[in-house]
């Protein structure tokens, strides 16, 4: 039994946490004297890791698909902030000493043009939109077996958030399909997978609804300026140090990076 209050194991998780991620460390898991136990637990670290990491800019959503979801062991997607300190440019080249997870993912990312309130209809919604980006996530995790931790313990890990690429804003897509839009990742010029919009929970649109709700469910709506970047769209592909990454979203474009030696 915990015999700590649960802000002070709060406090105490969004520390160490923040901590290992910090000296690029791995850790097996949390305390159990702290460790959450419940996703509620877990999203309260989550929000006291986003006061000791800076400034974010809007939320990845992790294990939008089945196959993701059995893989981290968990029942349904995760919500994690995305911090500024760790956000780059298309063409950037990123460090690759400190990567655990070592994959990356091609994801389609919203932006919000005003406020989503914490009650919000799907016209609503779609009317919030001001731009549809293309980009790449990097997830990590500061757990040296991410799939093995559950839930509450990855939600207070912002749910393996790494690196992001957010690449160009694109045209033409409020009437796409962008369930049916192929997307591919080369490394190093060669294909390394491929994917359509669907893998994210059908749609990356539906992967929007179901975030907008999660966030209404914990007591907050989206705000004006995020970014949500909806999930991988294939499956990860490994990347290593010198690897030159670019993933295709077919009919709107590409984002290109690559990682140091």
């Amino acid at each position: 039994m915990r015999d700590l209050d649960a802000t002070v194991a709060t406090e105490q998780v969004a520390e160490l946490v923040w901590k290992t991620w910090q000296a690029e460390a791995r850790i097996a898991a949390l305390p159990e004297r702290i460790r959450p136990r419940t996703a509620d637990e877990g999203w309260a670290a989550q929000q006291r890791l986003g006061s000791l990491v800076g400034p974010s800019y809007g939320w990845k959503i992790a294990a939008t698909s089945s196959a993701g979801q059995a893989h981290i062991g968990v029942s349904g997607p995760l919500p994690g902030l995305l911090f500024d300190r760790f956000r780059f440019e298309p063409g950037a080249v990123l460090p690759s000493d400190g990567l655990h997870m070592r994959v990356v993912e091609a994801e389609f990312a919203f932006r919000m043009g005003r406020d989503v309130p914490a009650v919000a209809s799907a016209g609503e919604l779609a009317d919030a939109v001001s731009d549809l980006h293309l980009a790449v996530e990097v997830p990590d995790s500061r757990f040296e077996r991410f799939e093995a931790v559950g839930e509450p313990s990855l939600l207070a890990d912002s749910a393996c958030a790494g690196y992001y690429v957010l690449g160009p804003a694109v045209t033409g897509w409020r009437d796409a399909d962008l369930a049916a839009c192929r997307t591919r990742v080369e490394i190093n010029g060669e294909v390394a997978a491929e994917g359509r919009g669907e893998a994210v929970l059908g749609s990356p649109r539906l992967a929007l609804a179901w975030l907008a709700a999660e966030l209404a469910r914990l007591g907050r709506g989206l705000r004006a300026g995020e970014i949500v970047s909806t999930g991988t769209t294939t499956t990860p592909p490994t990347i290593g140090p010198g690897d030159e990454v670019r993933a295709a979203f077919e009919g709107f474009g590409e984002v290109t990076l690559a990682f140091a030696r």
